[in-house]
């Protein structure tokens, strides 16, 4: 069975400003494609045979630009729904609820069409798009990678590993980055973490 690689887009405006970014489309920075361009060697070392991407377009791009732009768009890799949370800071949310904390509190509710999501909500769609990784690389010797975002693939990191969502709190990733989720004795493992090229 092959590695599930996890590669966080790049940079945008947004994660350089720390505003918490779901549904809004935010483009990648100049930079934040550099740092995709740089993802086709690492993780090309390690013969992926499926790819997937949230349907953002700052993982779509990050995707095509890591030489993955037949990715299969999926929605269960979209980011974490931050309802009225969307496009703050944690240091705005904190001027009203000090102890807020994203991995235990969730959010608070936004608009209809986006009301926002527990951890457990989170940790729902991370695991059935584990189910689908898995169905992937039962049919392979290749790995799997999933072009996604940093607060959702540190939910599904914890829940790959058997922990609680709100473990993916001790997970920090930065963007442009690629992690290797492995096994060893038969139990999932976090192989590497946070990489750059």
């Amino acid at each position: 069975m092959g590695d599930l690689l996890l590669v966080r887009h790049g940079e945008t405006e947004w994660s350089l400003s720390g505003q918490h970014t779901s549904w809004s489309d935010v483009p990648l920075t100049d930079h934040g494609r550099d740092q995709a361009r740089s993802l086709a060697p690492l993780i090309g070392k390690y013969g992926v045979e499926a790819a997937f991407t949230s349907p953002r377009v700052r993982a779509r791009e990050t995707a095509e630009l890591a030489g993955f732009g037949h990715a299969r768009v999926d929605e269960d890799l979209a980011e974490w729904d931050y309802g009225a949370y969307e496009g703050v800071t944690t240091v705005e949310i904190h001027r009203s609820r000090p102890d807020w904390f994203l991995f235990t509190d969730g959010v608070a509710a936004g608009p209809p069409e986006h009301p926002g999501e527990s951890p457990e909500d989170v940790g729902a769609r991370a695991d059935r798009m584990l189910a689908k990784v898995d169905a992937a690389l039962a049919n392979t010797e290749g790995s799997v990678v999933l072009f996604a975002h940093g607060h959702y693939l540190r939910v599904l990191t914890a829940r790959r590993l058997g922990l609680p969502p709100a473990a993916g709190a001790h997970f920090q990733l930065s963007t442009g980055t690629v992690s290797r989720l492995s096994h060893e004795h038969g139990r999932p493992v976090l192989a590497t973490w946070n990489v750059r090229p």
